[in-house]
Parts: C-alpha cells; structure tokens; sequence
C-alpha cells in the first residue's frame, strides 16, 4: 500500500538555511492495517507524513502509494490521485468556520464535478455516523472542539479514500474526545482503511488497536 525506499527531504535546497528533514528512510506498510509515526516534535514524523499524503515530494529516492509511484506523476496527476487516494485529518483541522459542517465536509468533492445532491447524500451519511447530525446545519465556528474532530473525520473521508493520514490528531482534545477519537479510528481500520497517525501521544501509541508503531527520531526510523 504505502512504500519509502532511501528517501530524503531537504528544506531550502542549496540555501544557507538548508535543513534535511529525512534520512534514507526505508518504509513498508501494508494495507488494511493502523500505524503510529512515533517522535517528538521536530523529528520528522510531520513531514514524513506530507510526503506519503502527497502534500509534497521528497528531495531523492522512491516513493509508492497505492500503486502509484508519486516521483513518476505529473502535478496535475499527483492532485487527482490525492484526492482518490488520501484523506488527510490535519492537527489545526482546516475548518472554515463561517461555513456550515455540512459545507465543510463536503468541500473536497467540489473539484469533482459531483451534483450538489449527491454531496449532500454523501456527507449526510457520515454525519449520522459520527453523531454530529444535529449540527449538520450549524456554522462551524459554533460547534465544540471534538465535533470539529469529528467535521475533520469526515471531511477524509467524504472520497472514500482507502488511506487516512491524521497529524497529530489529538493534540488540541482532552483525554475523552481522545479515546473517542481512537475508537472512531479503530472502527474504519476494521472497515478495511489502512490509517497512518502521526503523534506523541500515548492514548495514541499505547492504544490497543494500534497494529505497529515506527519510531521517528532526527529524521530517521525504526520499525518495532
């Protein structure tokens, strides 16, 4: 499913402000499966979740995801098979707030030529899901810190996206909203997504139903 061969990420390129991100990184995994990208902030983790995410390229080596190698695919190409592919919960959420949920969630399918119809049918069904159903309507600067979780939740995964990525998702929640969280996660694991958290949180890495966790430090891992 996802697949890093002797990948480098390098920040301002031949400027004085230069900065390697990633060391000759090598990384299998498998679909249908929850994985923790393990470090503190500023090892990495971050961005080596963009580069699978296909938020950006990485500076040398391979890069495969879901069949695709990404360094082969043109900018256009890359955009679609992100959208295809990805769904991406971001730690700040990127939630418009003057916009209701039911417009938050349903922003990604705008590109895709889909009939306002099935957007709303669509969204409407993760709303009810996810327990958000009596907000549908409501701005979303009006909702509480963990519906907007839930918003983000799905907002990834409006597409049918077969991988999640989450950054740092519970960064900005409390200790129940966490395992809520989680337990959201644990359900779309077993629905067949293949789910990539990025964070340094033990209600994160500790949790049960995480299959393997890959240790980030200075921009290198380690497979436990």
């Amino acid at each position: 499913m996802i697949e890093l061969q002797s990948v480098n990420k390098i920040y301002n390129l031949g400027q004085p402000n230069e900065v390697q991100a990633l060391y000759d990184v090598n990384l299998l995994i498998e679909e249908n499966g929850m994985v923790c990208l393990r470090g503190a902030s500023g090892s990495g983790k971050s961005t080596l979740l963009a580069i699978i995410g296909c938020v950006f390229p990485a500076t040398s080596g391979r890069v495969a995801v879901a069949g695709k190698q990404l360094a082969r695919l043109p900018d256009r190409f890359m955009t679609i098979h992100r959208r295809r592919t990805i769904g991406f919960i971001f730690q700040q959420f990127n939630i418009l707030p003057d916009l209701t949920v039911l417009d938050n969630i349903t922003l990604p399918l705008l590109p895709l030529g889909i009939s306002p119809d099935e957007r709303r049918q669509r969204a409407a069904e993760l709303i009810e899901r996810l327990g958000i159903g009596h907000r549908r309507d409501f701005p979303a600067g009006q909702v509480s810190g963990g519906e907007l979780q839930r918003v983000a939740i799905a907002r990834a995964l409006i597409n049918n996206q077969p991988i999640i990525l989450a950054d740092e998702p519970t960064a900005h929640l409390d200790t129940s909203l966490s395992h809520d969280f989680m337990g959201i996660m644990v359900e779309l694991k077993k629905a067949g997504k293949t789910i990539v958290i990025a964070s340094h949180d033990p209600l994160v890495t500790e949790h049960p139903g995480m299959d393997r966790i890959i240790d980030v430090r200075d921009g290198r891992v380690n497979v436990s």
